[in-house]
C-alpha cells in the first residue's frame, strides 16, 4: 500500500473491465484519481463507490478522440489537485478483419480511438507534467502491437501505440518524463474477451499460451502500477508484455 502516495494520476476508459481495476488499485496505493469514459452511468458509479470507501477519486465524461474533452479533463483535474503526474491511455477498441474485408470508414474508426486517442492524451498532459517536474506515462498497447494478426486496423493501432510511447521517451526524458506501453495478450473478464472472442479461439489462444492460463484485469493493472510509480524510474521507452508468453515462441 501506499506505492502512489502524493501522486495525482488520470485514466481514460476507466468506468469498466481493465480500467476500473487500475482505478481502484491506484486509489488503493494512495493516488488521487480524475478518471474518464464515453460510460458515464458506470463511471459515476464507480466513483460513488470509492468515494465510500474514503478514496479521493473523480470521474469526468471523456471521448478520447476529442481534444477539447481531453483539454477540459485537464484542466479540471490541475484545478483540483494543482499538478498531474501520471496519464494511464487506457482507452481502447477491438476489431477484427482482414485487409480486404476491412473498410476505410472502419479502419479511421480503430485508429481514432486507439492511436489518436492516445496521441491526444499524451499531448494534453505534457505541459502540467512540465510543471510538475515529471511524470510517468503509460499507453496500453497489445500483444498485437507485437506481431502480426488478423486483427488488421486493431494490430496496426496498437503498434503505433508502441512507437509513439518510445517518441515521446525520447523527446520528453530531459523533462523528467517517462513514458511506457504494455502489451496485454488475452485478460479475462474485460469487454473486449467477453464480448469479441469467440470460443474456439479462445481454445486456441490457451492452447498457445505457455502458462495455459489467462490473465485477469489486476493482472495488467499491477504492471501498469509499476511502470506508474517510482519503482520504474529508470525505464522509459519500454514495452512491458503480459501475456502468458503468448509472443515468447
Amino acid at each position: 500500500m501506499g506505492r502512489l502516495n502524493g501522486k495525482v494520476a488520470l485514466i481514460s476508459g476507466g468506468s469498466i473491465g481493465q480500467g476500473r481495476e487500475e482505478v481502484t488499485l491506484f486509489c488503493e496505493e494512495g493516488a488521487k484519481v480524475v478518471f474518464g469514459d464515453i460510460r458515464d452511468k458506470e463511471g459515476y458509479l464507480l466513483e460513488r463507490e470509492l468515494r465510500f470507501q474514503g478514496f479521493d477519486v473523480t470521474y469526468f465524461h471523456l471521448d478520447v478522440t476529442k481534444e477539447s474533452d481531453w483539454k477540459n479533463v485537464v484542466a479540471k483535474t490541475v484545478e483540483l489537485h494543482t499538478s498531474l503526474d501520471i496519464l494511464i491511455n487506457n482507452a481502447g477498441i477491438y476489431f477484427r478483419k482482414g485487409l480486404e474485408e476491412t473498410t476505410e470508414e472502419e479502419w479511421d474508426y480503430v485508429h481514432n480511438i486507439n492511436s489518436k486517442g492516445v496521441f491526444l492524451g499524451a499531448k494534453s498532459v505534457i505541459s502540467a507534467m512540465k510543471k510538475s517536474g515529471g511524470g510517468s506515462i503509460v499507453n496500453i498497447s497489445s500483444m498485437a502491437g507485437l506481431i502480426g494478426s488478423q486483427a488488421l486496423a486493431y494490430g496496426a493501432s496498437k503498434g503505433a501505440v508502441r512507437l509513439l510511447s518510445k517518441s515521446i521517451a525520447v523527446q520528453y526524458g530531459t523533462n523528467g518524463i517517462r513514458c511506457n506501453s504494455v502489451h496485454p495478450g488475452i485478460i479475462e473478464d474485460t469487454y473486449i474477451v467477453d464480448n469479441f472472442l469467440p470460443e474456439d479461439l479462445r481454445e486456441d489462444f490457451l492452447e498457445n499460451t505457455p502458462l495455459k492460463i489467462f490473465g485477469n484485469p489486476r493482472d495488467v493493472a499491477l504492471g501498469v502500477l509499476f511502470l506508474a510509480s517510482d519503482e520504474s524510474s529508470y525505464i522509459t521507452g519500454s514495452e512491458l508484455v503480459m501475456d502468458g508468453g503468448m509472443t515468447a515462441k
